[in-house]
This record gives structure tokens, C-alpha cells and sequence, in this order.
């Protein structure tokens, strides 16, 4: 006879469209269906609602933002720095490194932060970030928590390689590691993926739920009791991140901003990062992928707005702390989804499901201001996404070279 949670687990699968699970328990052992159903039941199933509700959003009153433009940041550059450094040096400020992303399109079965940049010599990109750090928290004489978000799939190997590098210098008693929080992946029927007899595709959910990621990891009570008041989240794949810039925290504590994002004008007008903006008085981000959208339709007028950000923010705590109880909007990504089904594991040529997550620039929009902080794109902005081309190996390089590094 089913226990009370099988009768609930099986009413929500069928619920949801996902009885072909169910039949995936009929042939599985004693052990293997207490460890399939528990993996089941800890599925956010109200995921899928939100992404179909994503599709709805709507942006009917854009209007451009106020930049805080590179040129005034250099020349208040000395309060501005003042400011930072004091948050950081009085605790206040913490670093977070979105890590969990691996190097599959550069060709790289492995962390992303691991990828060699250099060209003479190993450069891991890891090894620009801490650079940067270590200066910082020279400079603020004091060494402030960077937590480090990985997946469940690469947490060991990062963690492995900061330690054999002694963590490129930083203190590692500063440095905390947690978990991207996973989701299903899905065929385009919204029908579960299994990887193997008895577990499902699992994927990270996007940038967004880091701070939910942290929460889970049981860092708040940390955070709060040590009195951090700022938590900078940041891209590792960008080499030339500056991760607790003291001048792009003291601008933010200056302008009394809840959250601020460093944003670069954009190279093009199809430049594909998102949109800064305003959406009804309140910040917004419109992704690249959402503009396209919009302006197919002819649904919102982008004049006068050509700032973009670059995955650098800086969010007050206990802003973040409201957004736990907020559903962000869940974004489907078309992917190529391997999956399990009927004795095979196959691995799809072609697109076939979908992927579900959360955007960092979501978080924006629940703040209710963000201060655009412009930065030199030349300075701040190399993003590895590709191995040749836009925004790759190549053109990361390039820019080091170009700012004196010597690779």
C-alpha cells in the first residue's frame, strides 16, 4: 500500500503533466524509489507556472535611467574611494562569485575560473579575479568574505584548485563555498527529462537564485550576526572584473541607492547584454533576448536608453532579504539536453528542451532604485563566453594585452 507521500507526490505529478514518472518508479528497487521519489518530491513544480507567466511580462512604460557617468566617478574619485574603503574596512561589504558555470563552449570540460587566459604562462582566470581582491582588501586593511557559488558539478574540482593555489594569495578563512541551487530540465512539451533510470536532468537556475543558493547553504545567519551590509555578485567570466571596487561602493552608499549595477554604453545597438532602464519608476533590466522580442513586436520605444549592464551589482542585504519571498520570473532556455529514455542515454545533435532560470537582472526590478554606474568599457569589460569572435578568448586577450598584461 503507498504511504501518505506517494499519494501526494503521485497527485502532483499527474498535476503537472508528469505521469511518465510515475511509470519510472514501477521498475525500480526499494532503494531506488525511496532515493527517486525524494529527489521528485523536492521539486519546485510552481517553476513551470513562472516561466509560462514570464511570457506575459510587459514593459509599457520605459524611460531612461540616470547614469553615474565614468567621468564624474574619476573625478570624485577621492570621497568616492574614501567611502568604499571604509564600508569594506568596518565589515560591511562582502564579494560573491557566480562560479558555477563550466568552460563547454571554449572547449573546456571544466570551471570556467579554472580556463587557462594566458598565453606564455598559466593565467586562470580565477587568478585575475583574486588579483584584484587582494588589492582591495590591501588597500582597506582588511580582508573581507568572498562566497564563491558553484554547482553541484564542479564545487569539488574549484574548491580542490583555489586550495592548491592557496586561493592565489587571499586568506582563505575569508572564503566560503555554496551550492547553485539545481532545476529540472525539460522536452518542449514541459515533460521532465530523466538521466538516468532513477534521477532526473538537473540544471543550475540561472544567476538569479544566488542569493536564494547562499540562503539554502545557511550563510544569512553569518552575514547578518557579522553586520555585512553589502553583498557585490559578479560574473567570474569577465577577466577584468572588479569585484568590491571602492569607488562603485562609495558612489552607491553616497547616493543612497538600495542596489547599483555597473553598466558600459553599448558598442552597437544590438549588443547583446541587457538594457538599463526604467519600467514604471522602478529599475529594470531588459535582457537582449526580451528586446528582440519587443521590438519585433513594435510593443516599446528604446530612445534614448543605450546603457548595458555587465553582471556586476552591488545589493543591500536586507533588500535581498525581501526578494526571498518574491517568485522571480523564470526564463526558458532552448537547449541541447542530454537525457535517458528506455535503456538508451542519448545526446541530441539539435535543440530539444528547455532549461529553467532566474536573472540576476530580475533582482533589479524588485529594488526600488539602482544607481548606473558607468565604467571604461577598455578597463572593466572582457568577457570570456566563446573561444573565437565576440566576447571570447581572443578578444579577452587582446584586451589584456592592451592594458599591459603580460600573458
Amino acid at each position: 500500500m503507498k504511504s501518505h507521500l506517494d499519494k501526494t507526490l503521485e497527485k502532483r505529478l499527474y498535476e503537472c503533466g508528469q505521469e511518465h514518472l510515475l511509470h519510472a518508479l514501477e521498475d525500480l528497487t526499494e532503494e531506488e524509489k525511496i532515493r527517486f521519489s525524494e529527489e521528485l518530491c523536492a521539486l519546485d513544480f510552481d517553476l513551470f507556472k513562472r516561466a509560462k507567466h514570464f511570457e506575459e511580462k510587459n514593459y509599457e512604460n520605459l524611460a531612461p535611467i540616470p547614469i553615474f557617468h565614468a567621468r564624474r566617478a574619476e573625478e570624485e574619485k577621492d570621497e568616492l574611494e574614501k567611502i568604499g574603503l571604509r564600508a569594506i574596512a568596518e565589515g560591511k561589504v562582502g564579494a560573491v562569485l557566480l562560479c558555477g558555470g563550466q568552460g563547454t563552449r571554449l572547449g573546456y570540460p571544466h570551471a570556467k575560473g579554472m580556463f587557462n587566459i594566458g598565453l606564455t604562462k598559466e593565467i586562470p582566470i580565477f587568478s585575475l579575479h583574486f588579483g584584484y581582491l587582494r588589492e582591495v582588501a590591501k588597500r582597506a586593511g582588511a580582508w573581507f568574505p568572498i562566497y564563491i557559488m558553484t554547482s553541484i558539478y564542479n564545487r569539488k574540482e574549484i574548491e580542490d584548485f583555489l586550495k592548491e593555489h592557496s586561493f592565489f594569495g587571499y586568506e582563505p578563512s575569508a572564503v566560503r563555498f555554496f551550492n547553485q541551487n539545481m532545476a529540472p530540465a525539460t522536452d518542449f512539451d514541459g515533460k521532465i527529462y530523466q538521466s538516468s533510470p532513477s534521477s532526473l536532468v538537473l540544471s543550475p537556475d540561472g544567476n538569479g537564485g544566488w542569493f536564494s543558493s547562499l540562503v539554502s547553504e545557511g550563510y544569512l545567519d553569518e552575514i547578518k550576526k557579522n553586520g555585512l551590509m553589502w553583498l557585490n555578485v559578479v560574473a567570474i567570466d569577465n577577466v577584468l572584473q572588479k569585484t568590491a571596487d571602492p569607488r562603485f561602493i562609495g558612489a552607491v552608499i553616497r547616493e543612497n541607492s538600495a542596489c547599483g549595477a555597473k553598466v558600459v554604453k553599448k558598442a552597437t545597438p544590438d549588443e547583446r547584454i541587457g538594457l538599463i532602464c526604467r519600467n514604471d519608476s522602478h529599475p529594470a533590466v531588459i535582457e537582449y533576448f526580451e528586446l528582440d522580442r519587443l521590438k519585433k513586436e513594435k510593443a516599446v520605444s528604446t530612445h534614448e536608453m543605450e546603457y548595458g549592464v555587465i553582471l556586476n551589482y552591488l545589493f543591500r542585504v536586507d533588500e535581498m532579504e525581501k526578494t526571498l519571498s518574491v517568485k522571480l520570473p523564470v526564463h526558458k532556455a532552448r537547449k541541447k539536453i542530454p537525457y535517458y529514455r528506455d535503456g538508451d542515454y542519448i545526446k541530441p545533435e539539435t535543440e530539444n528542451g528547455f532549461k529553467y532560470e532566474m536573472l540576476a537582472t530580475d533582482l533589479v526590478e524588485r529594488m526600488d532604485s539602482c544607481l548606473a554606474y558607468e565604467i571604461a568599457r577598455e578597463w572593466e569589460f572582457a568577457p570570456v563566453k566563446n573561444r573565437t569572435g565576440i566576447d571570447s578568448v581572443e578578444s579577452a586577450r587582446a584586451m589584456l594585452l592592451a592594458l599591459g598584461y603580460e600573458l
